[in-house]
């Protein structure tokens, strides 16, 4: 097997596993008989790609057509990154070692913001122009998807398209169109004109934005008038016959999620007022048991995993969950399988469920009430009161638990002191059960309680998404308060909290609500050796710093106000089916602090039952 890398530099560089390809389940192909060559790649290291299930279909999907061959690319690690530099390497794909700028596809799946400056990287290495508008016919097509997609605009200009949704159901129409333009003499204007007409595809060169004397935008339109003014996301309604990666490739070095992954859903009844993704990926659909069940068998047959994950935004809502976990529990008998159930309400029966398939002598409980107070958990509709945490602690010490994770965030919409407060209150109350519960003769040591906090990012598709951010100084002020809080309580000793970087948090959300003015500052931090930027040991404030002031670009603009509902705001050309009368009402609800009821209790009328199926036709 060939190497783009010679051994004299993979014996430099820290885990060279990273770069030389050839796992278990990984495709290959004779490049010679491919119509279509798709470098599927994720900006950022190995170990996390590798996690990454939506990778998986793609992959399995796209290398099922015999005309195209799917490889994989990842971010070269600083290291790497340097040598490459220094030696002129072009960026490979892991299969065949080829160079990425010989593909005719580059897709990159954006599931966070951080990550933008290590899509230039990938550019940057590959020698493809970093500007979409300096690529020529012989350049690949460089297209974006994932979460981040959905307000595509501040990477608008390093981007030839964006495929809005879900991969399944758009990707072979795309396909198709480029073979047939290859054939005929391949001319990049009229193809991605061709392509800007296709369901789910956005060609942003083709749609020109205006902006208003306050900044704002004053209009967004296509160029041509056989381009829709309105994208519509893509989605699999069908799941449950889909494609799914029964094979899934088998990492030699350890990744982030190092098991195999059954999806079972996607969406979200809730309704969080915070989450985008319970909005994007409306309306909530499942996948049959009984092919969940045939897809575990498969997965664990093909890769030798010992571990298998559920993956959904919120595993308790799925209807045959109990049938599920009954049917891998037989297979962890049979196979000394481990299970893990992440995204969890905590009640009885999930904590009857984990108690099953937990070493909870290793475990820890982790669950998220968002917020300290009954009022703020109201204004964010997480559905969870102080009694359900409270039962929820007592049913798992009681079931031999000692180690609780809790999830807040700071910052949100109309916090004020008391909220705050209420964080190390609420702890102190489940610490303070847990020795009410637990006779001092049967205790393990103290309990633990660890406390993190992130802070509030308003995000496109959301109730929340005109609400101005607080500032940096504000978030730090807020966890220091939270803090010397803890340390007042009365089992302050049993109560660990930490909190996230403000600086990057401020950071991603200029980037999430931003719009294409944007990509001359993410250009020029990248050219001032930002990179990596969701990585504590590597981010670093000062390319970002001076790249506002030398683009002319104020950060306050897209971060600390908050905008008018009547605002064109920089993804308003994007349908994801809810609507944005749902998204006013829910905001409306929030500062009245009245909670909406979850999809199963009544519908809403959110809009997703326009795409006539899951649960918006279920009940």
């Amino acid at each position: 097997m060939k190497l783009a890398l010679p051994d004299r530099i993979l014996l430099q560089v820290e885990k060279p596993a990273r770069y030389i390809g050839g796992e278990i389940n990984a495709v290959y192909k004779d490049a010679g008989t491919i119509d279509i060559r798709f470098a599927m790649c994720f900006p950022d290291l190995y170990e996390i790609g590798m996690s990454h299930l939506g990778i998986q279909i793609i992959y399995e999907m796209l290398n099922n057509r015999e005309d195209v061959w799917c490889e994989r690319v990842y971010s070269p690690w600083i290291d790497l990154h340097k040598i490459m530099k220094e030696e002129k390497i072009p960026l490979f794909a892991l299969e065949s070692q080829d160079p990425v700028r010989d593909f005719d596809f580059l897709g990159i799946t954006l599931q966070y913001e951080m990550c933008y400056t290590n899509v230039l990287q990938i550019l940057d290495l590959s020698g493809i122009p970093l500007l979409a508008k300096e690529r020529g016919n012989n350049d690949p097509i460089v297209i974006g998807g994932g979460p981040c997609a959905y307000n595509p605009e501040p990477i608008a200009d390093f981007f030839d398209l964006f495929y809005i949704g879900e991969a399944e159901t758009g990707y072979a129409a795309l396909l198709d169109l480029y073979k047939a333009h290859k054939k005929n003499g391949f001319d990049r204007t009229s193809f991605l004109h061709e392509a800007g007409k296709l369901p789910g595809i956005y060609a942003p060169s083709l749609y020109q934005t205006s902006y208003a004397e306050d900044g704002t935008i004053a209009s967004f339109r296509p160029l041509y008038d056989d381009l829709p003014g309105k994208i519509r996301k893509e989605i699999c309604m069908d799941l449950t016959n889909a494609v799914y990666p029964k094979k899934q490739i088998v990492p030699f070095i350890r990744v982030t999620q190092d098991r195999s992954v059954l999806e079972i859903q996607r969406g979200c009844i809730r309704g969080c007022r915070f989450c985008q993704a319970g909005m994007i990926y409306r309306p909530l659909r499942e996948r049959d048991v009984n092919k969940l069940k045939s897809l575990a068998d498969a997965m664990l047959k093909d890769s030798g995993n010992e571990e298998i994950s559920l993956s959904s935004l919120s595993s308790s809502d799925y209807s045959a969950l109990p049938e599920l976990v009954d049917y891998l529990m037989e297979c962890a008998e049979r196979q000394r399988l481990n299970i893990s159930l992440p995204s969890l309400r905590i009640d009885a029966f999930s904590l009857d469920v984990m108690s099953k398939v937990q070493d909870i002598r290793k475990s820890s409980l982790t669950f998220a009430p968002e917020a300290g107070s009954q009022r703020m958990r109201n204004v964010i509709n997480k559905g969870l009161t102080e009694e359900n945490i409270l039962n929820g602690s007592k049913e798992a010490f009681l079931g031999g638990w000692t180690r609780v994770k809790l999830y807040f965030m700071l910052g949100l919409p109309t916090e004020t002191e008391e909220d705050l407060y209420a964080i190390p209150q609420l702890c102190n109350e489940i610490a303070k059960l847990y020795y009410e519960l637990i006779p001092k003769e049967e205790r393990k040591g103290r309990v633990q309680i660890v406390a993190s906090s992130s802070f509030f990012v308003p995000k496109p598709f959301t109730p929340f998404q005109w609400v101005a951010m607080d500032r940096a100084e504000d978030f730090i002020k807020k966890a220091e308060f939270v803090n010397r809080s803890m340390h007042e309580m009365l089992n302050a000793r049993s109560i660990k909290y930490n909190w996230h970087e403000a600086d990057v948090s401020v950071l991603e959300g200029i980037l999430a609500r931003g719009d294409r003015r944007l990509s001359d500052v993410i250009l020029y931090a990248y050219e001032h050796g930002a990179l990596f930027d969701a990585w504590t040991e590597t981010f670093s404030r000062k390319p970002w710093d001076d790249a506002f002031p030398a683009c002319k670009i104020d950060p306050d603009f897209y971060v600390h106000r908050n905008r008018d509902p009547e605002e064109i705001l920089p993804w308003d050309f994007i349908e994801i089916g809810v609507s944005r009368e749902f998204l006013l009402k829910e905001w409306e609800r929030a500062k009245e602090e009245l909670v909406t009821p979850n999809c199963r209790e009544q519908c809403n009328g959110c809009g997703a039952a326009v795409f006539g199926g899951g649960i918006c036709h279920a009940r």
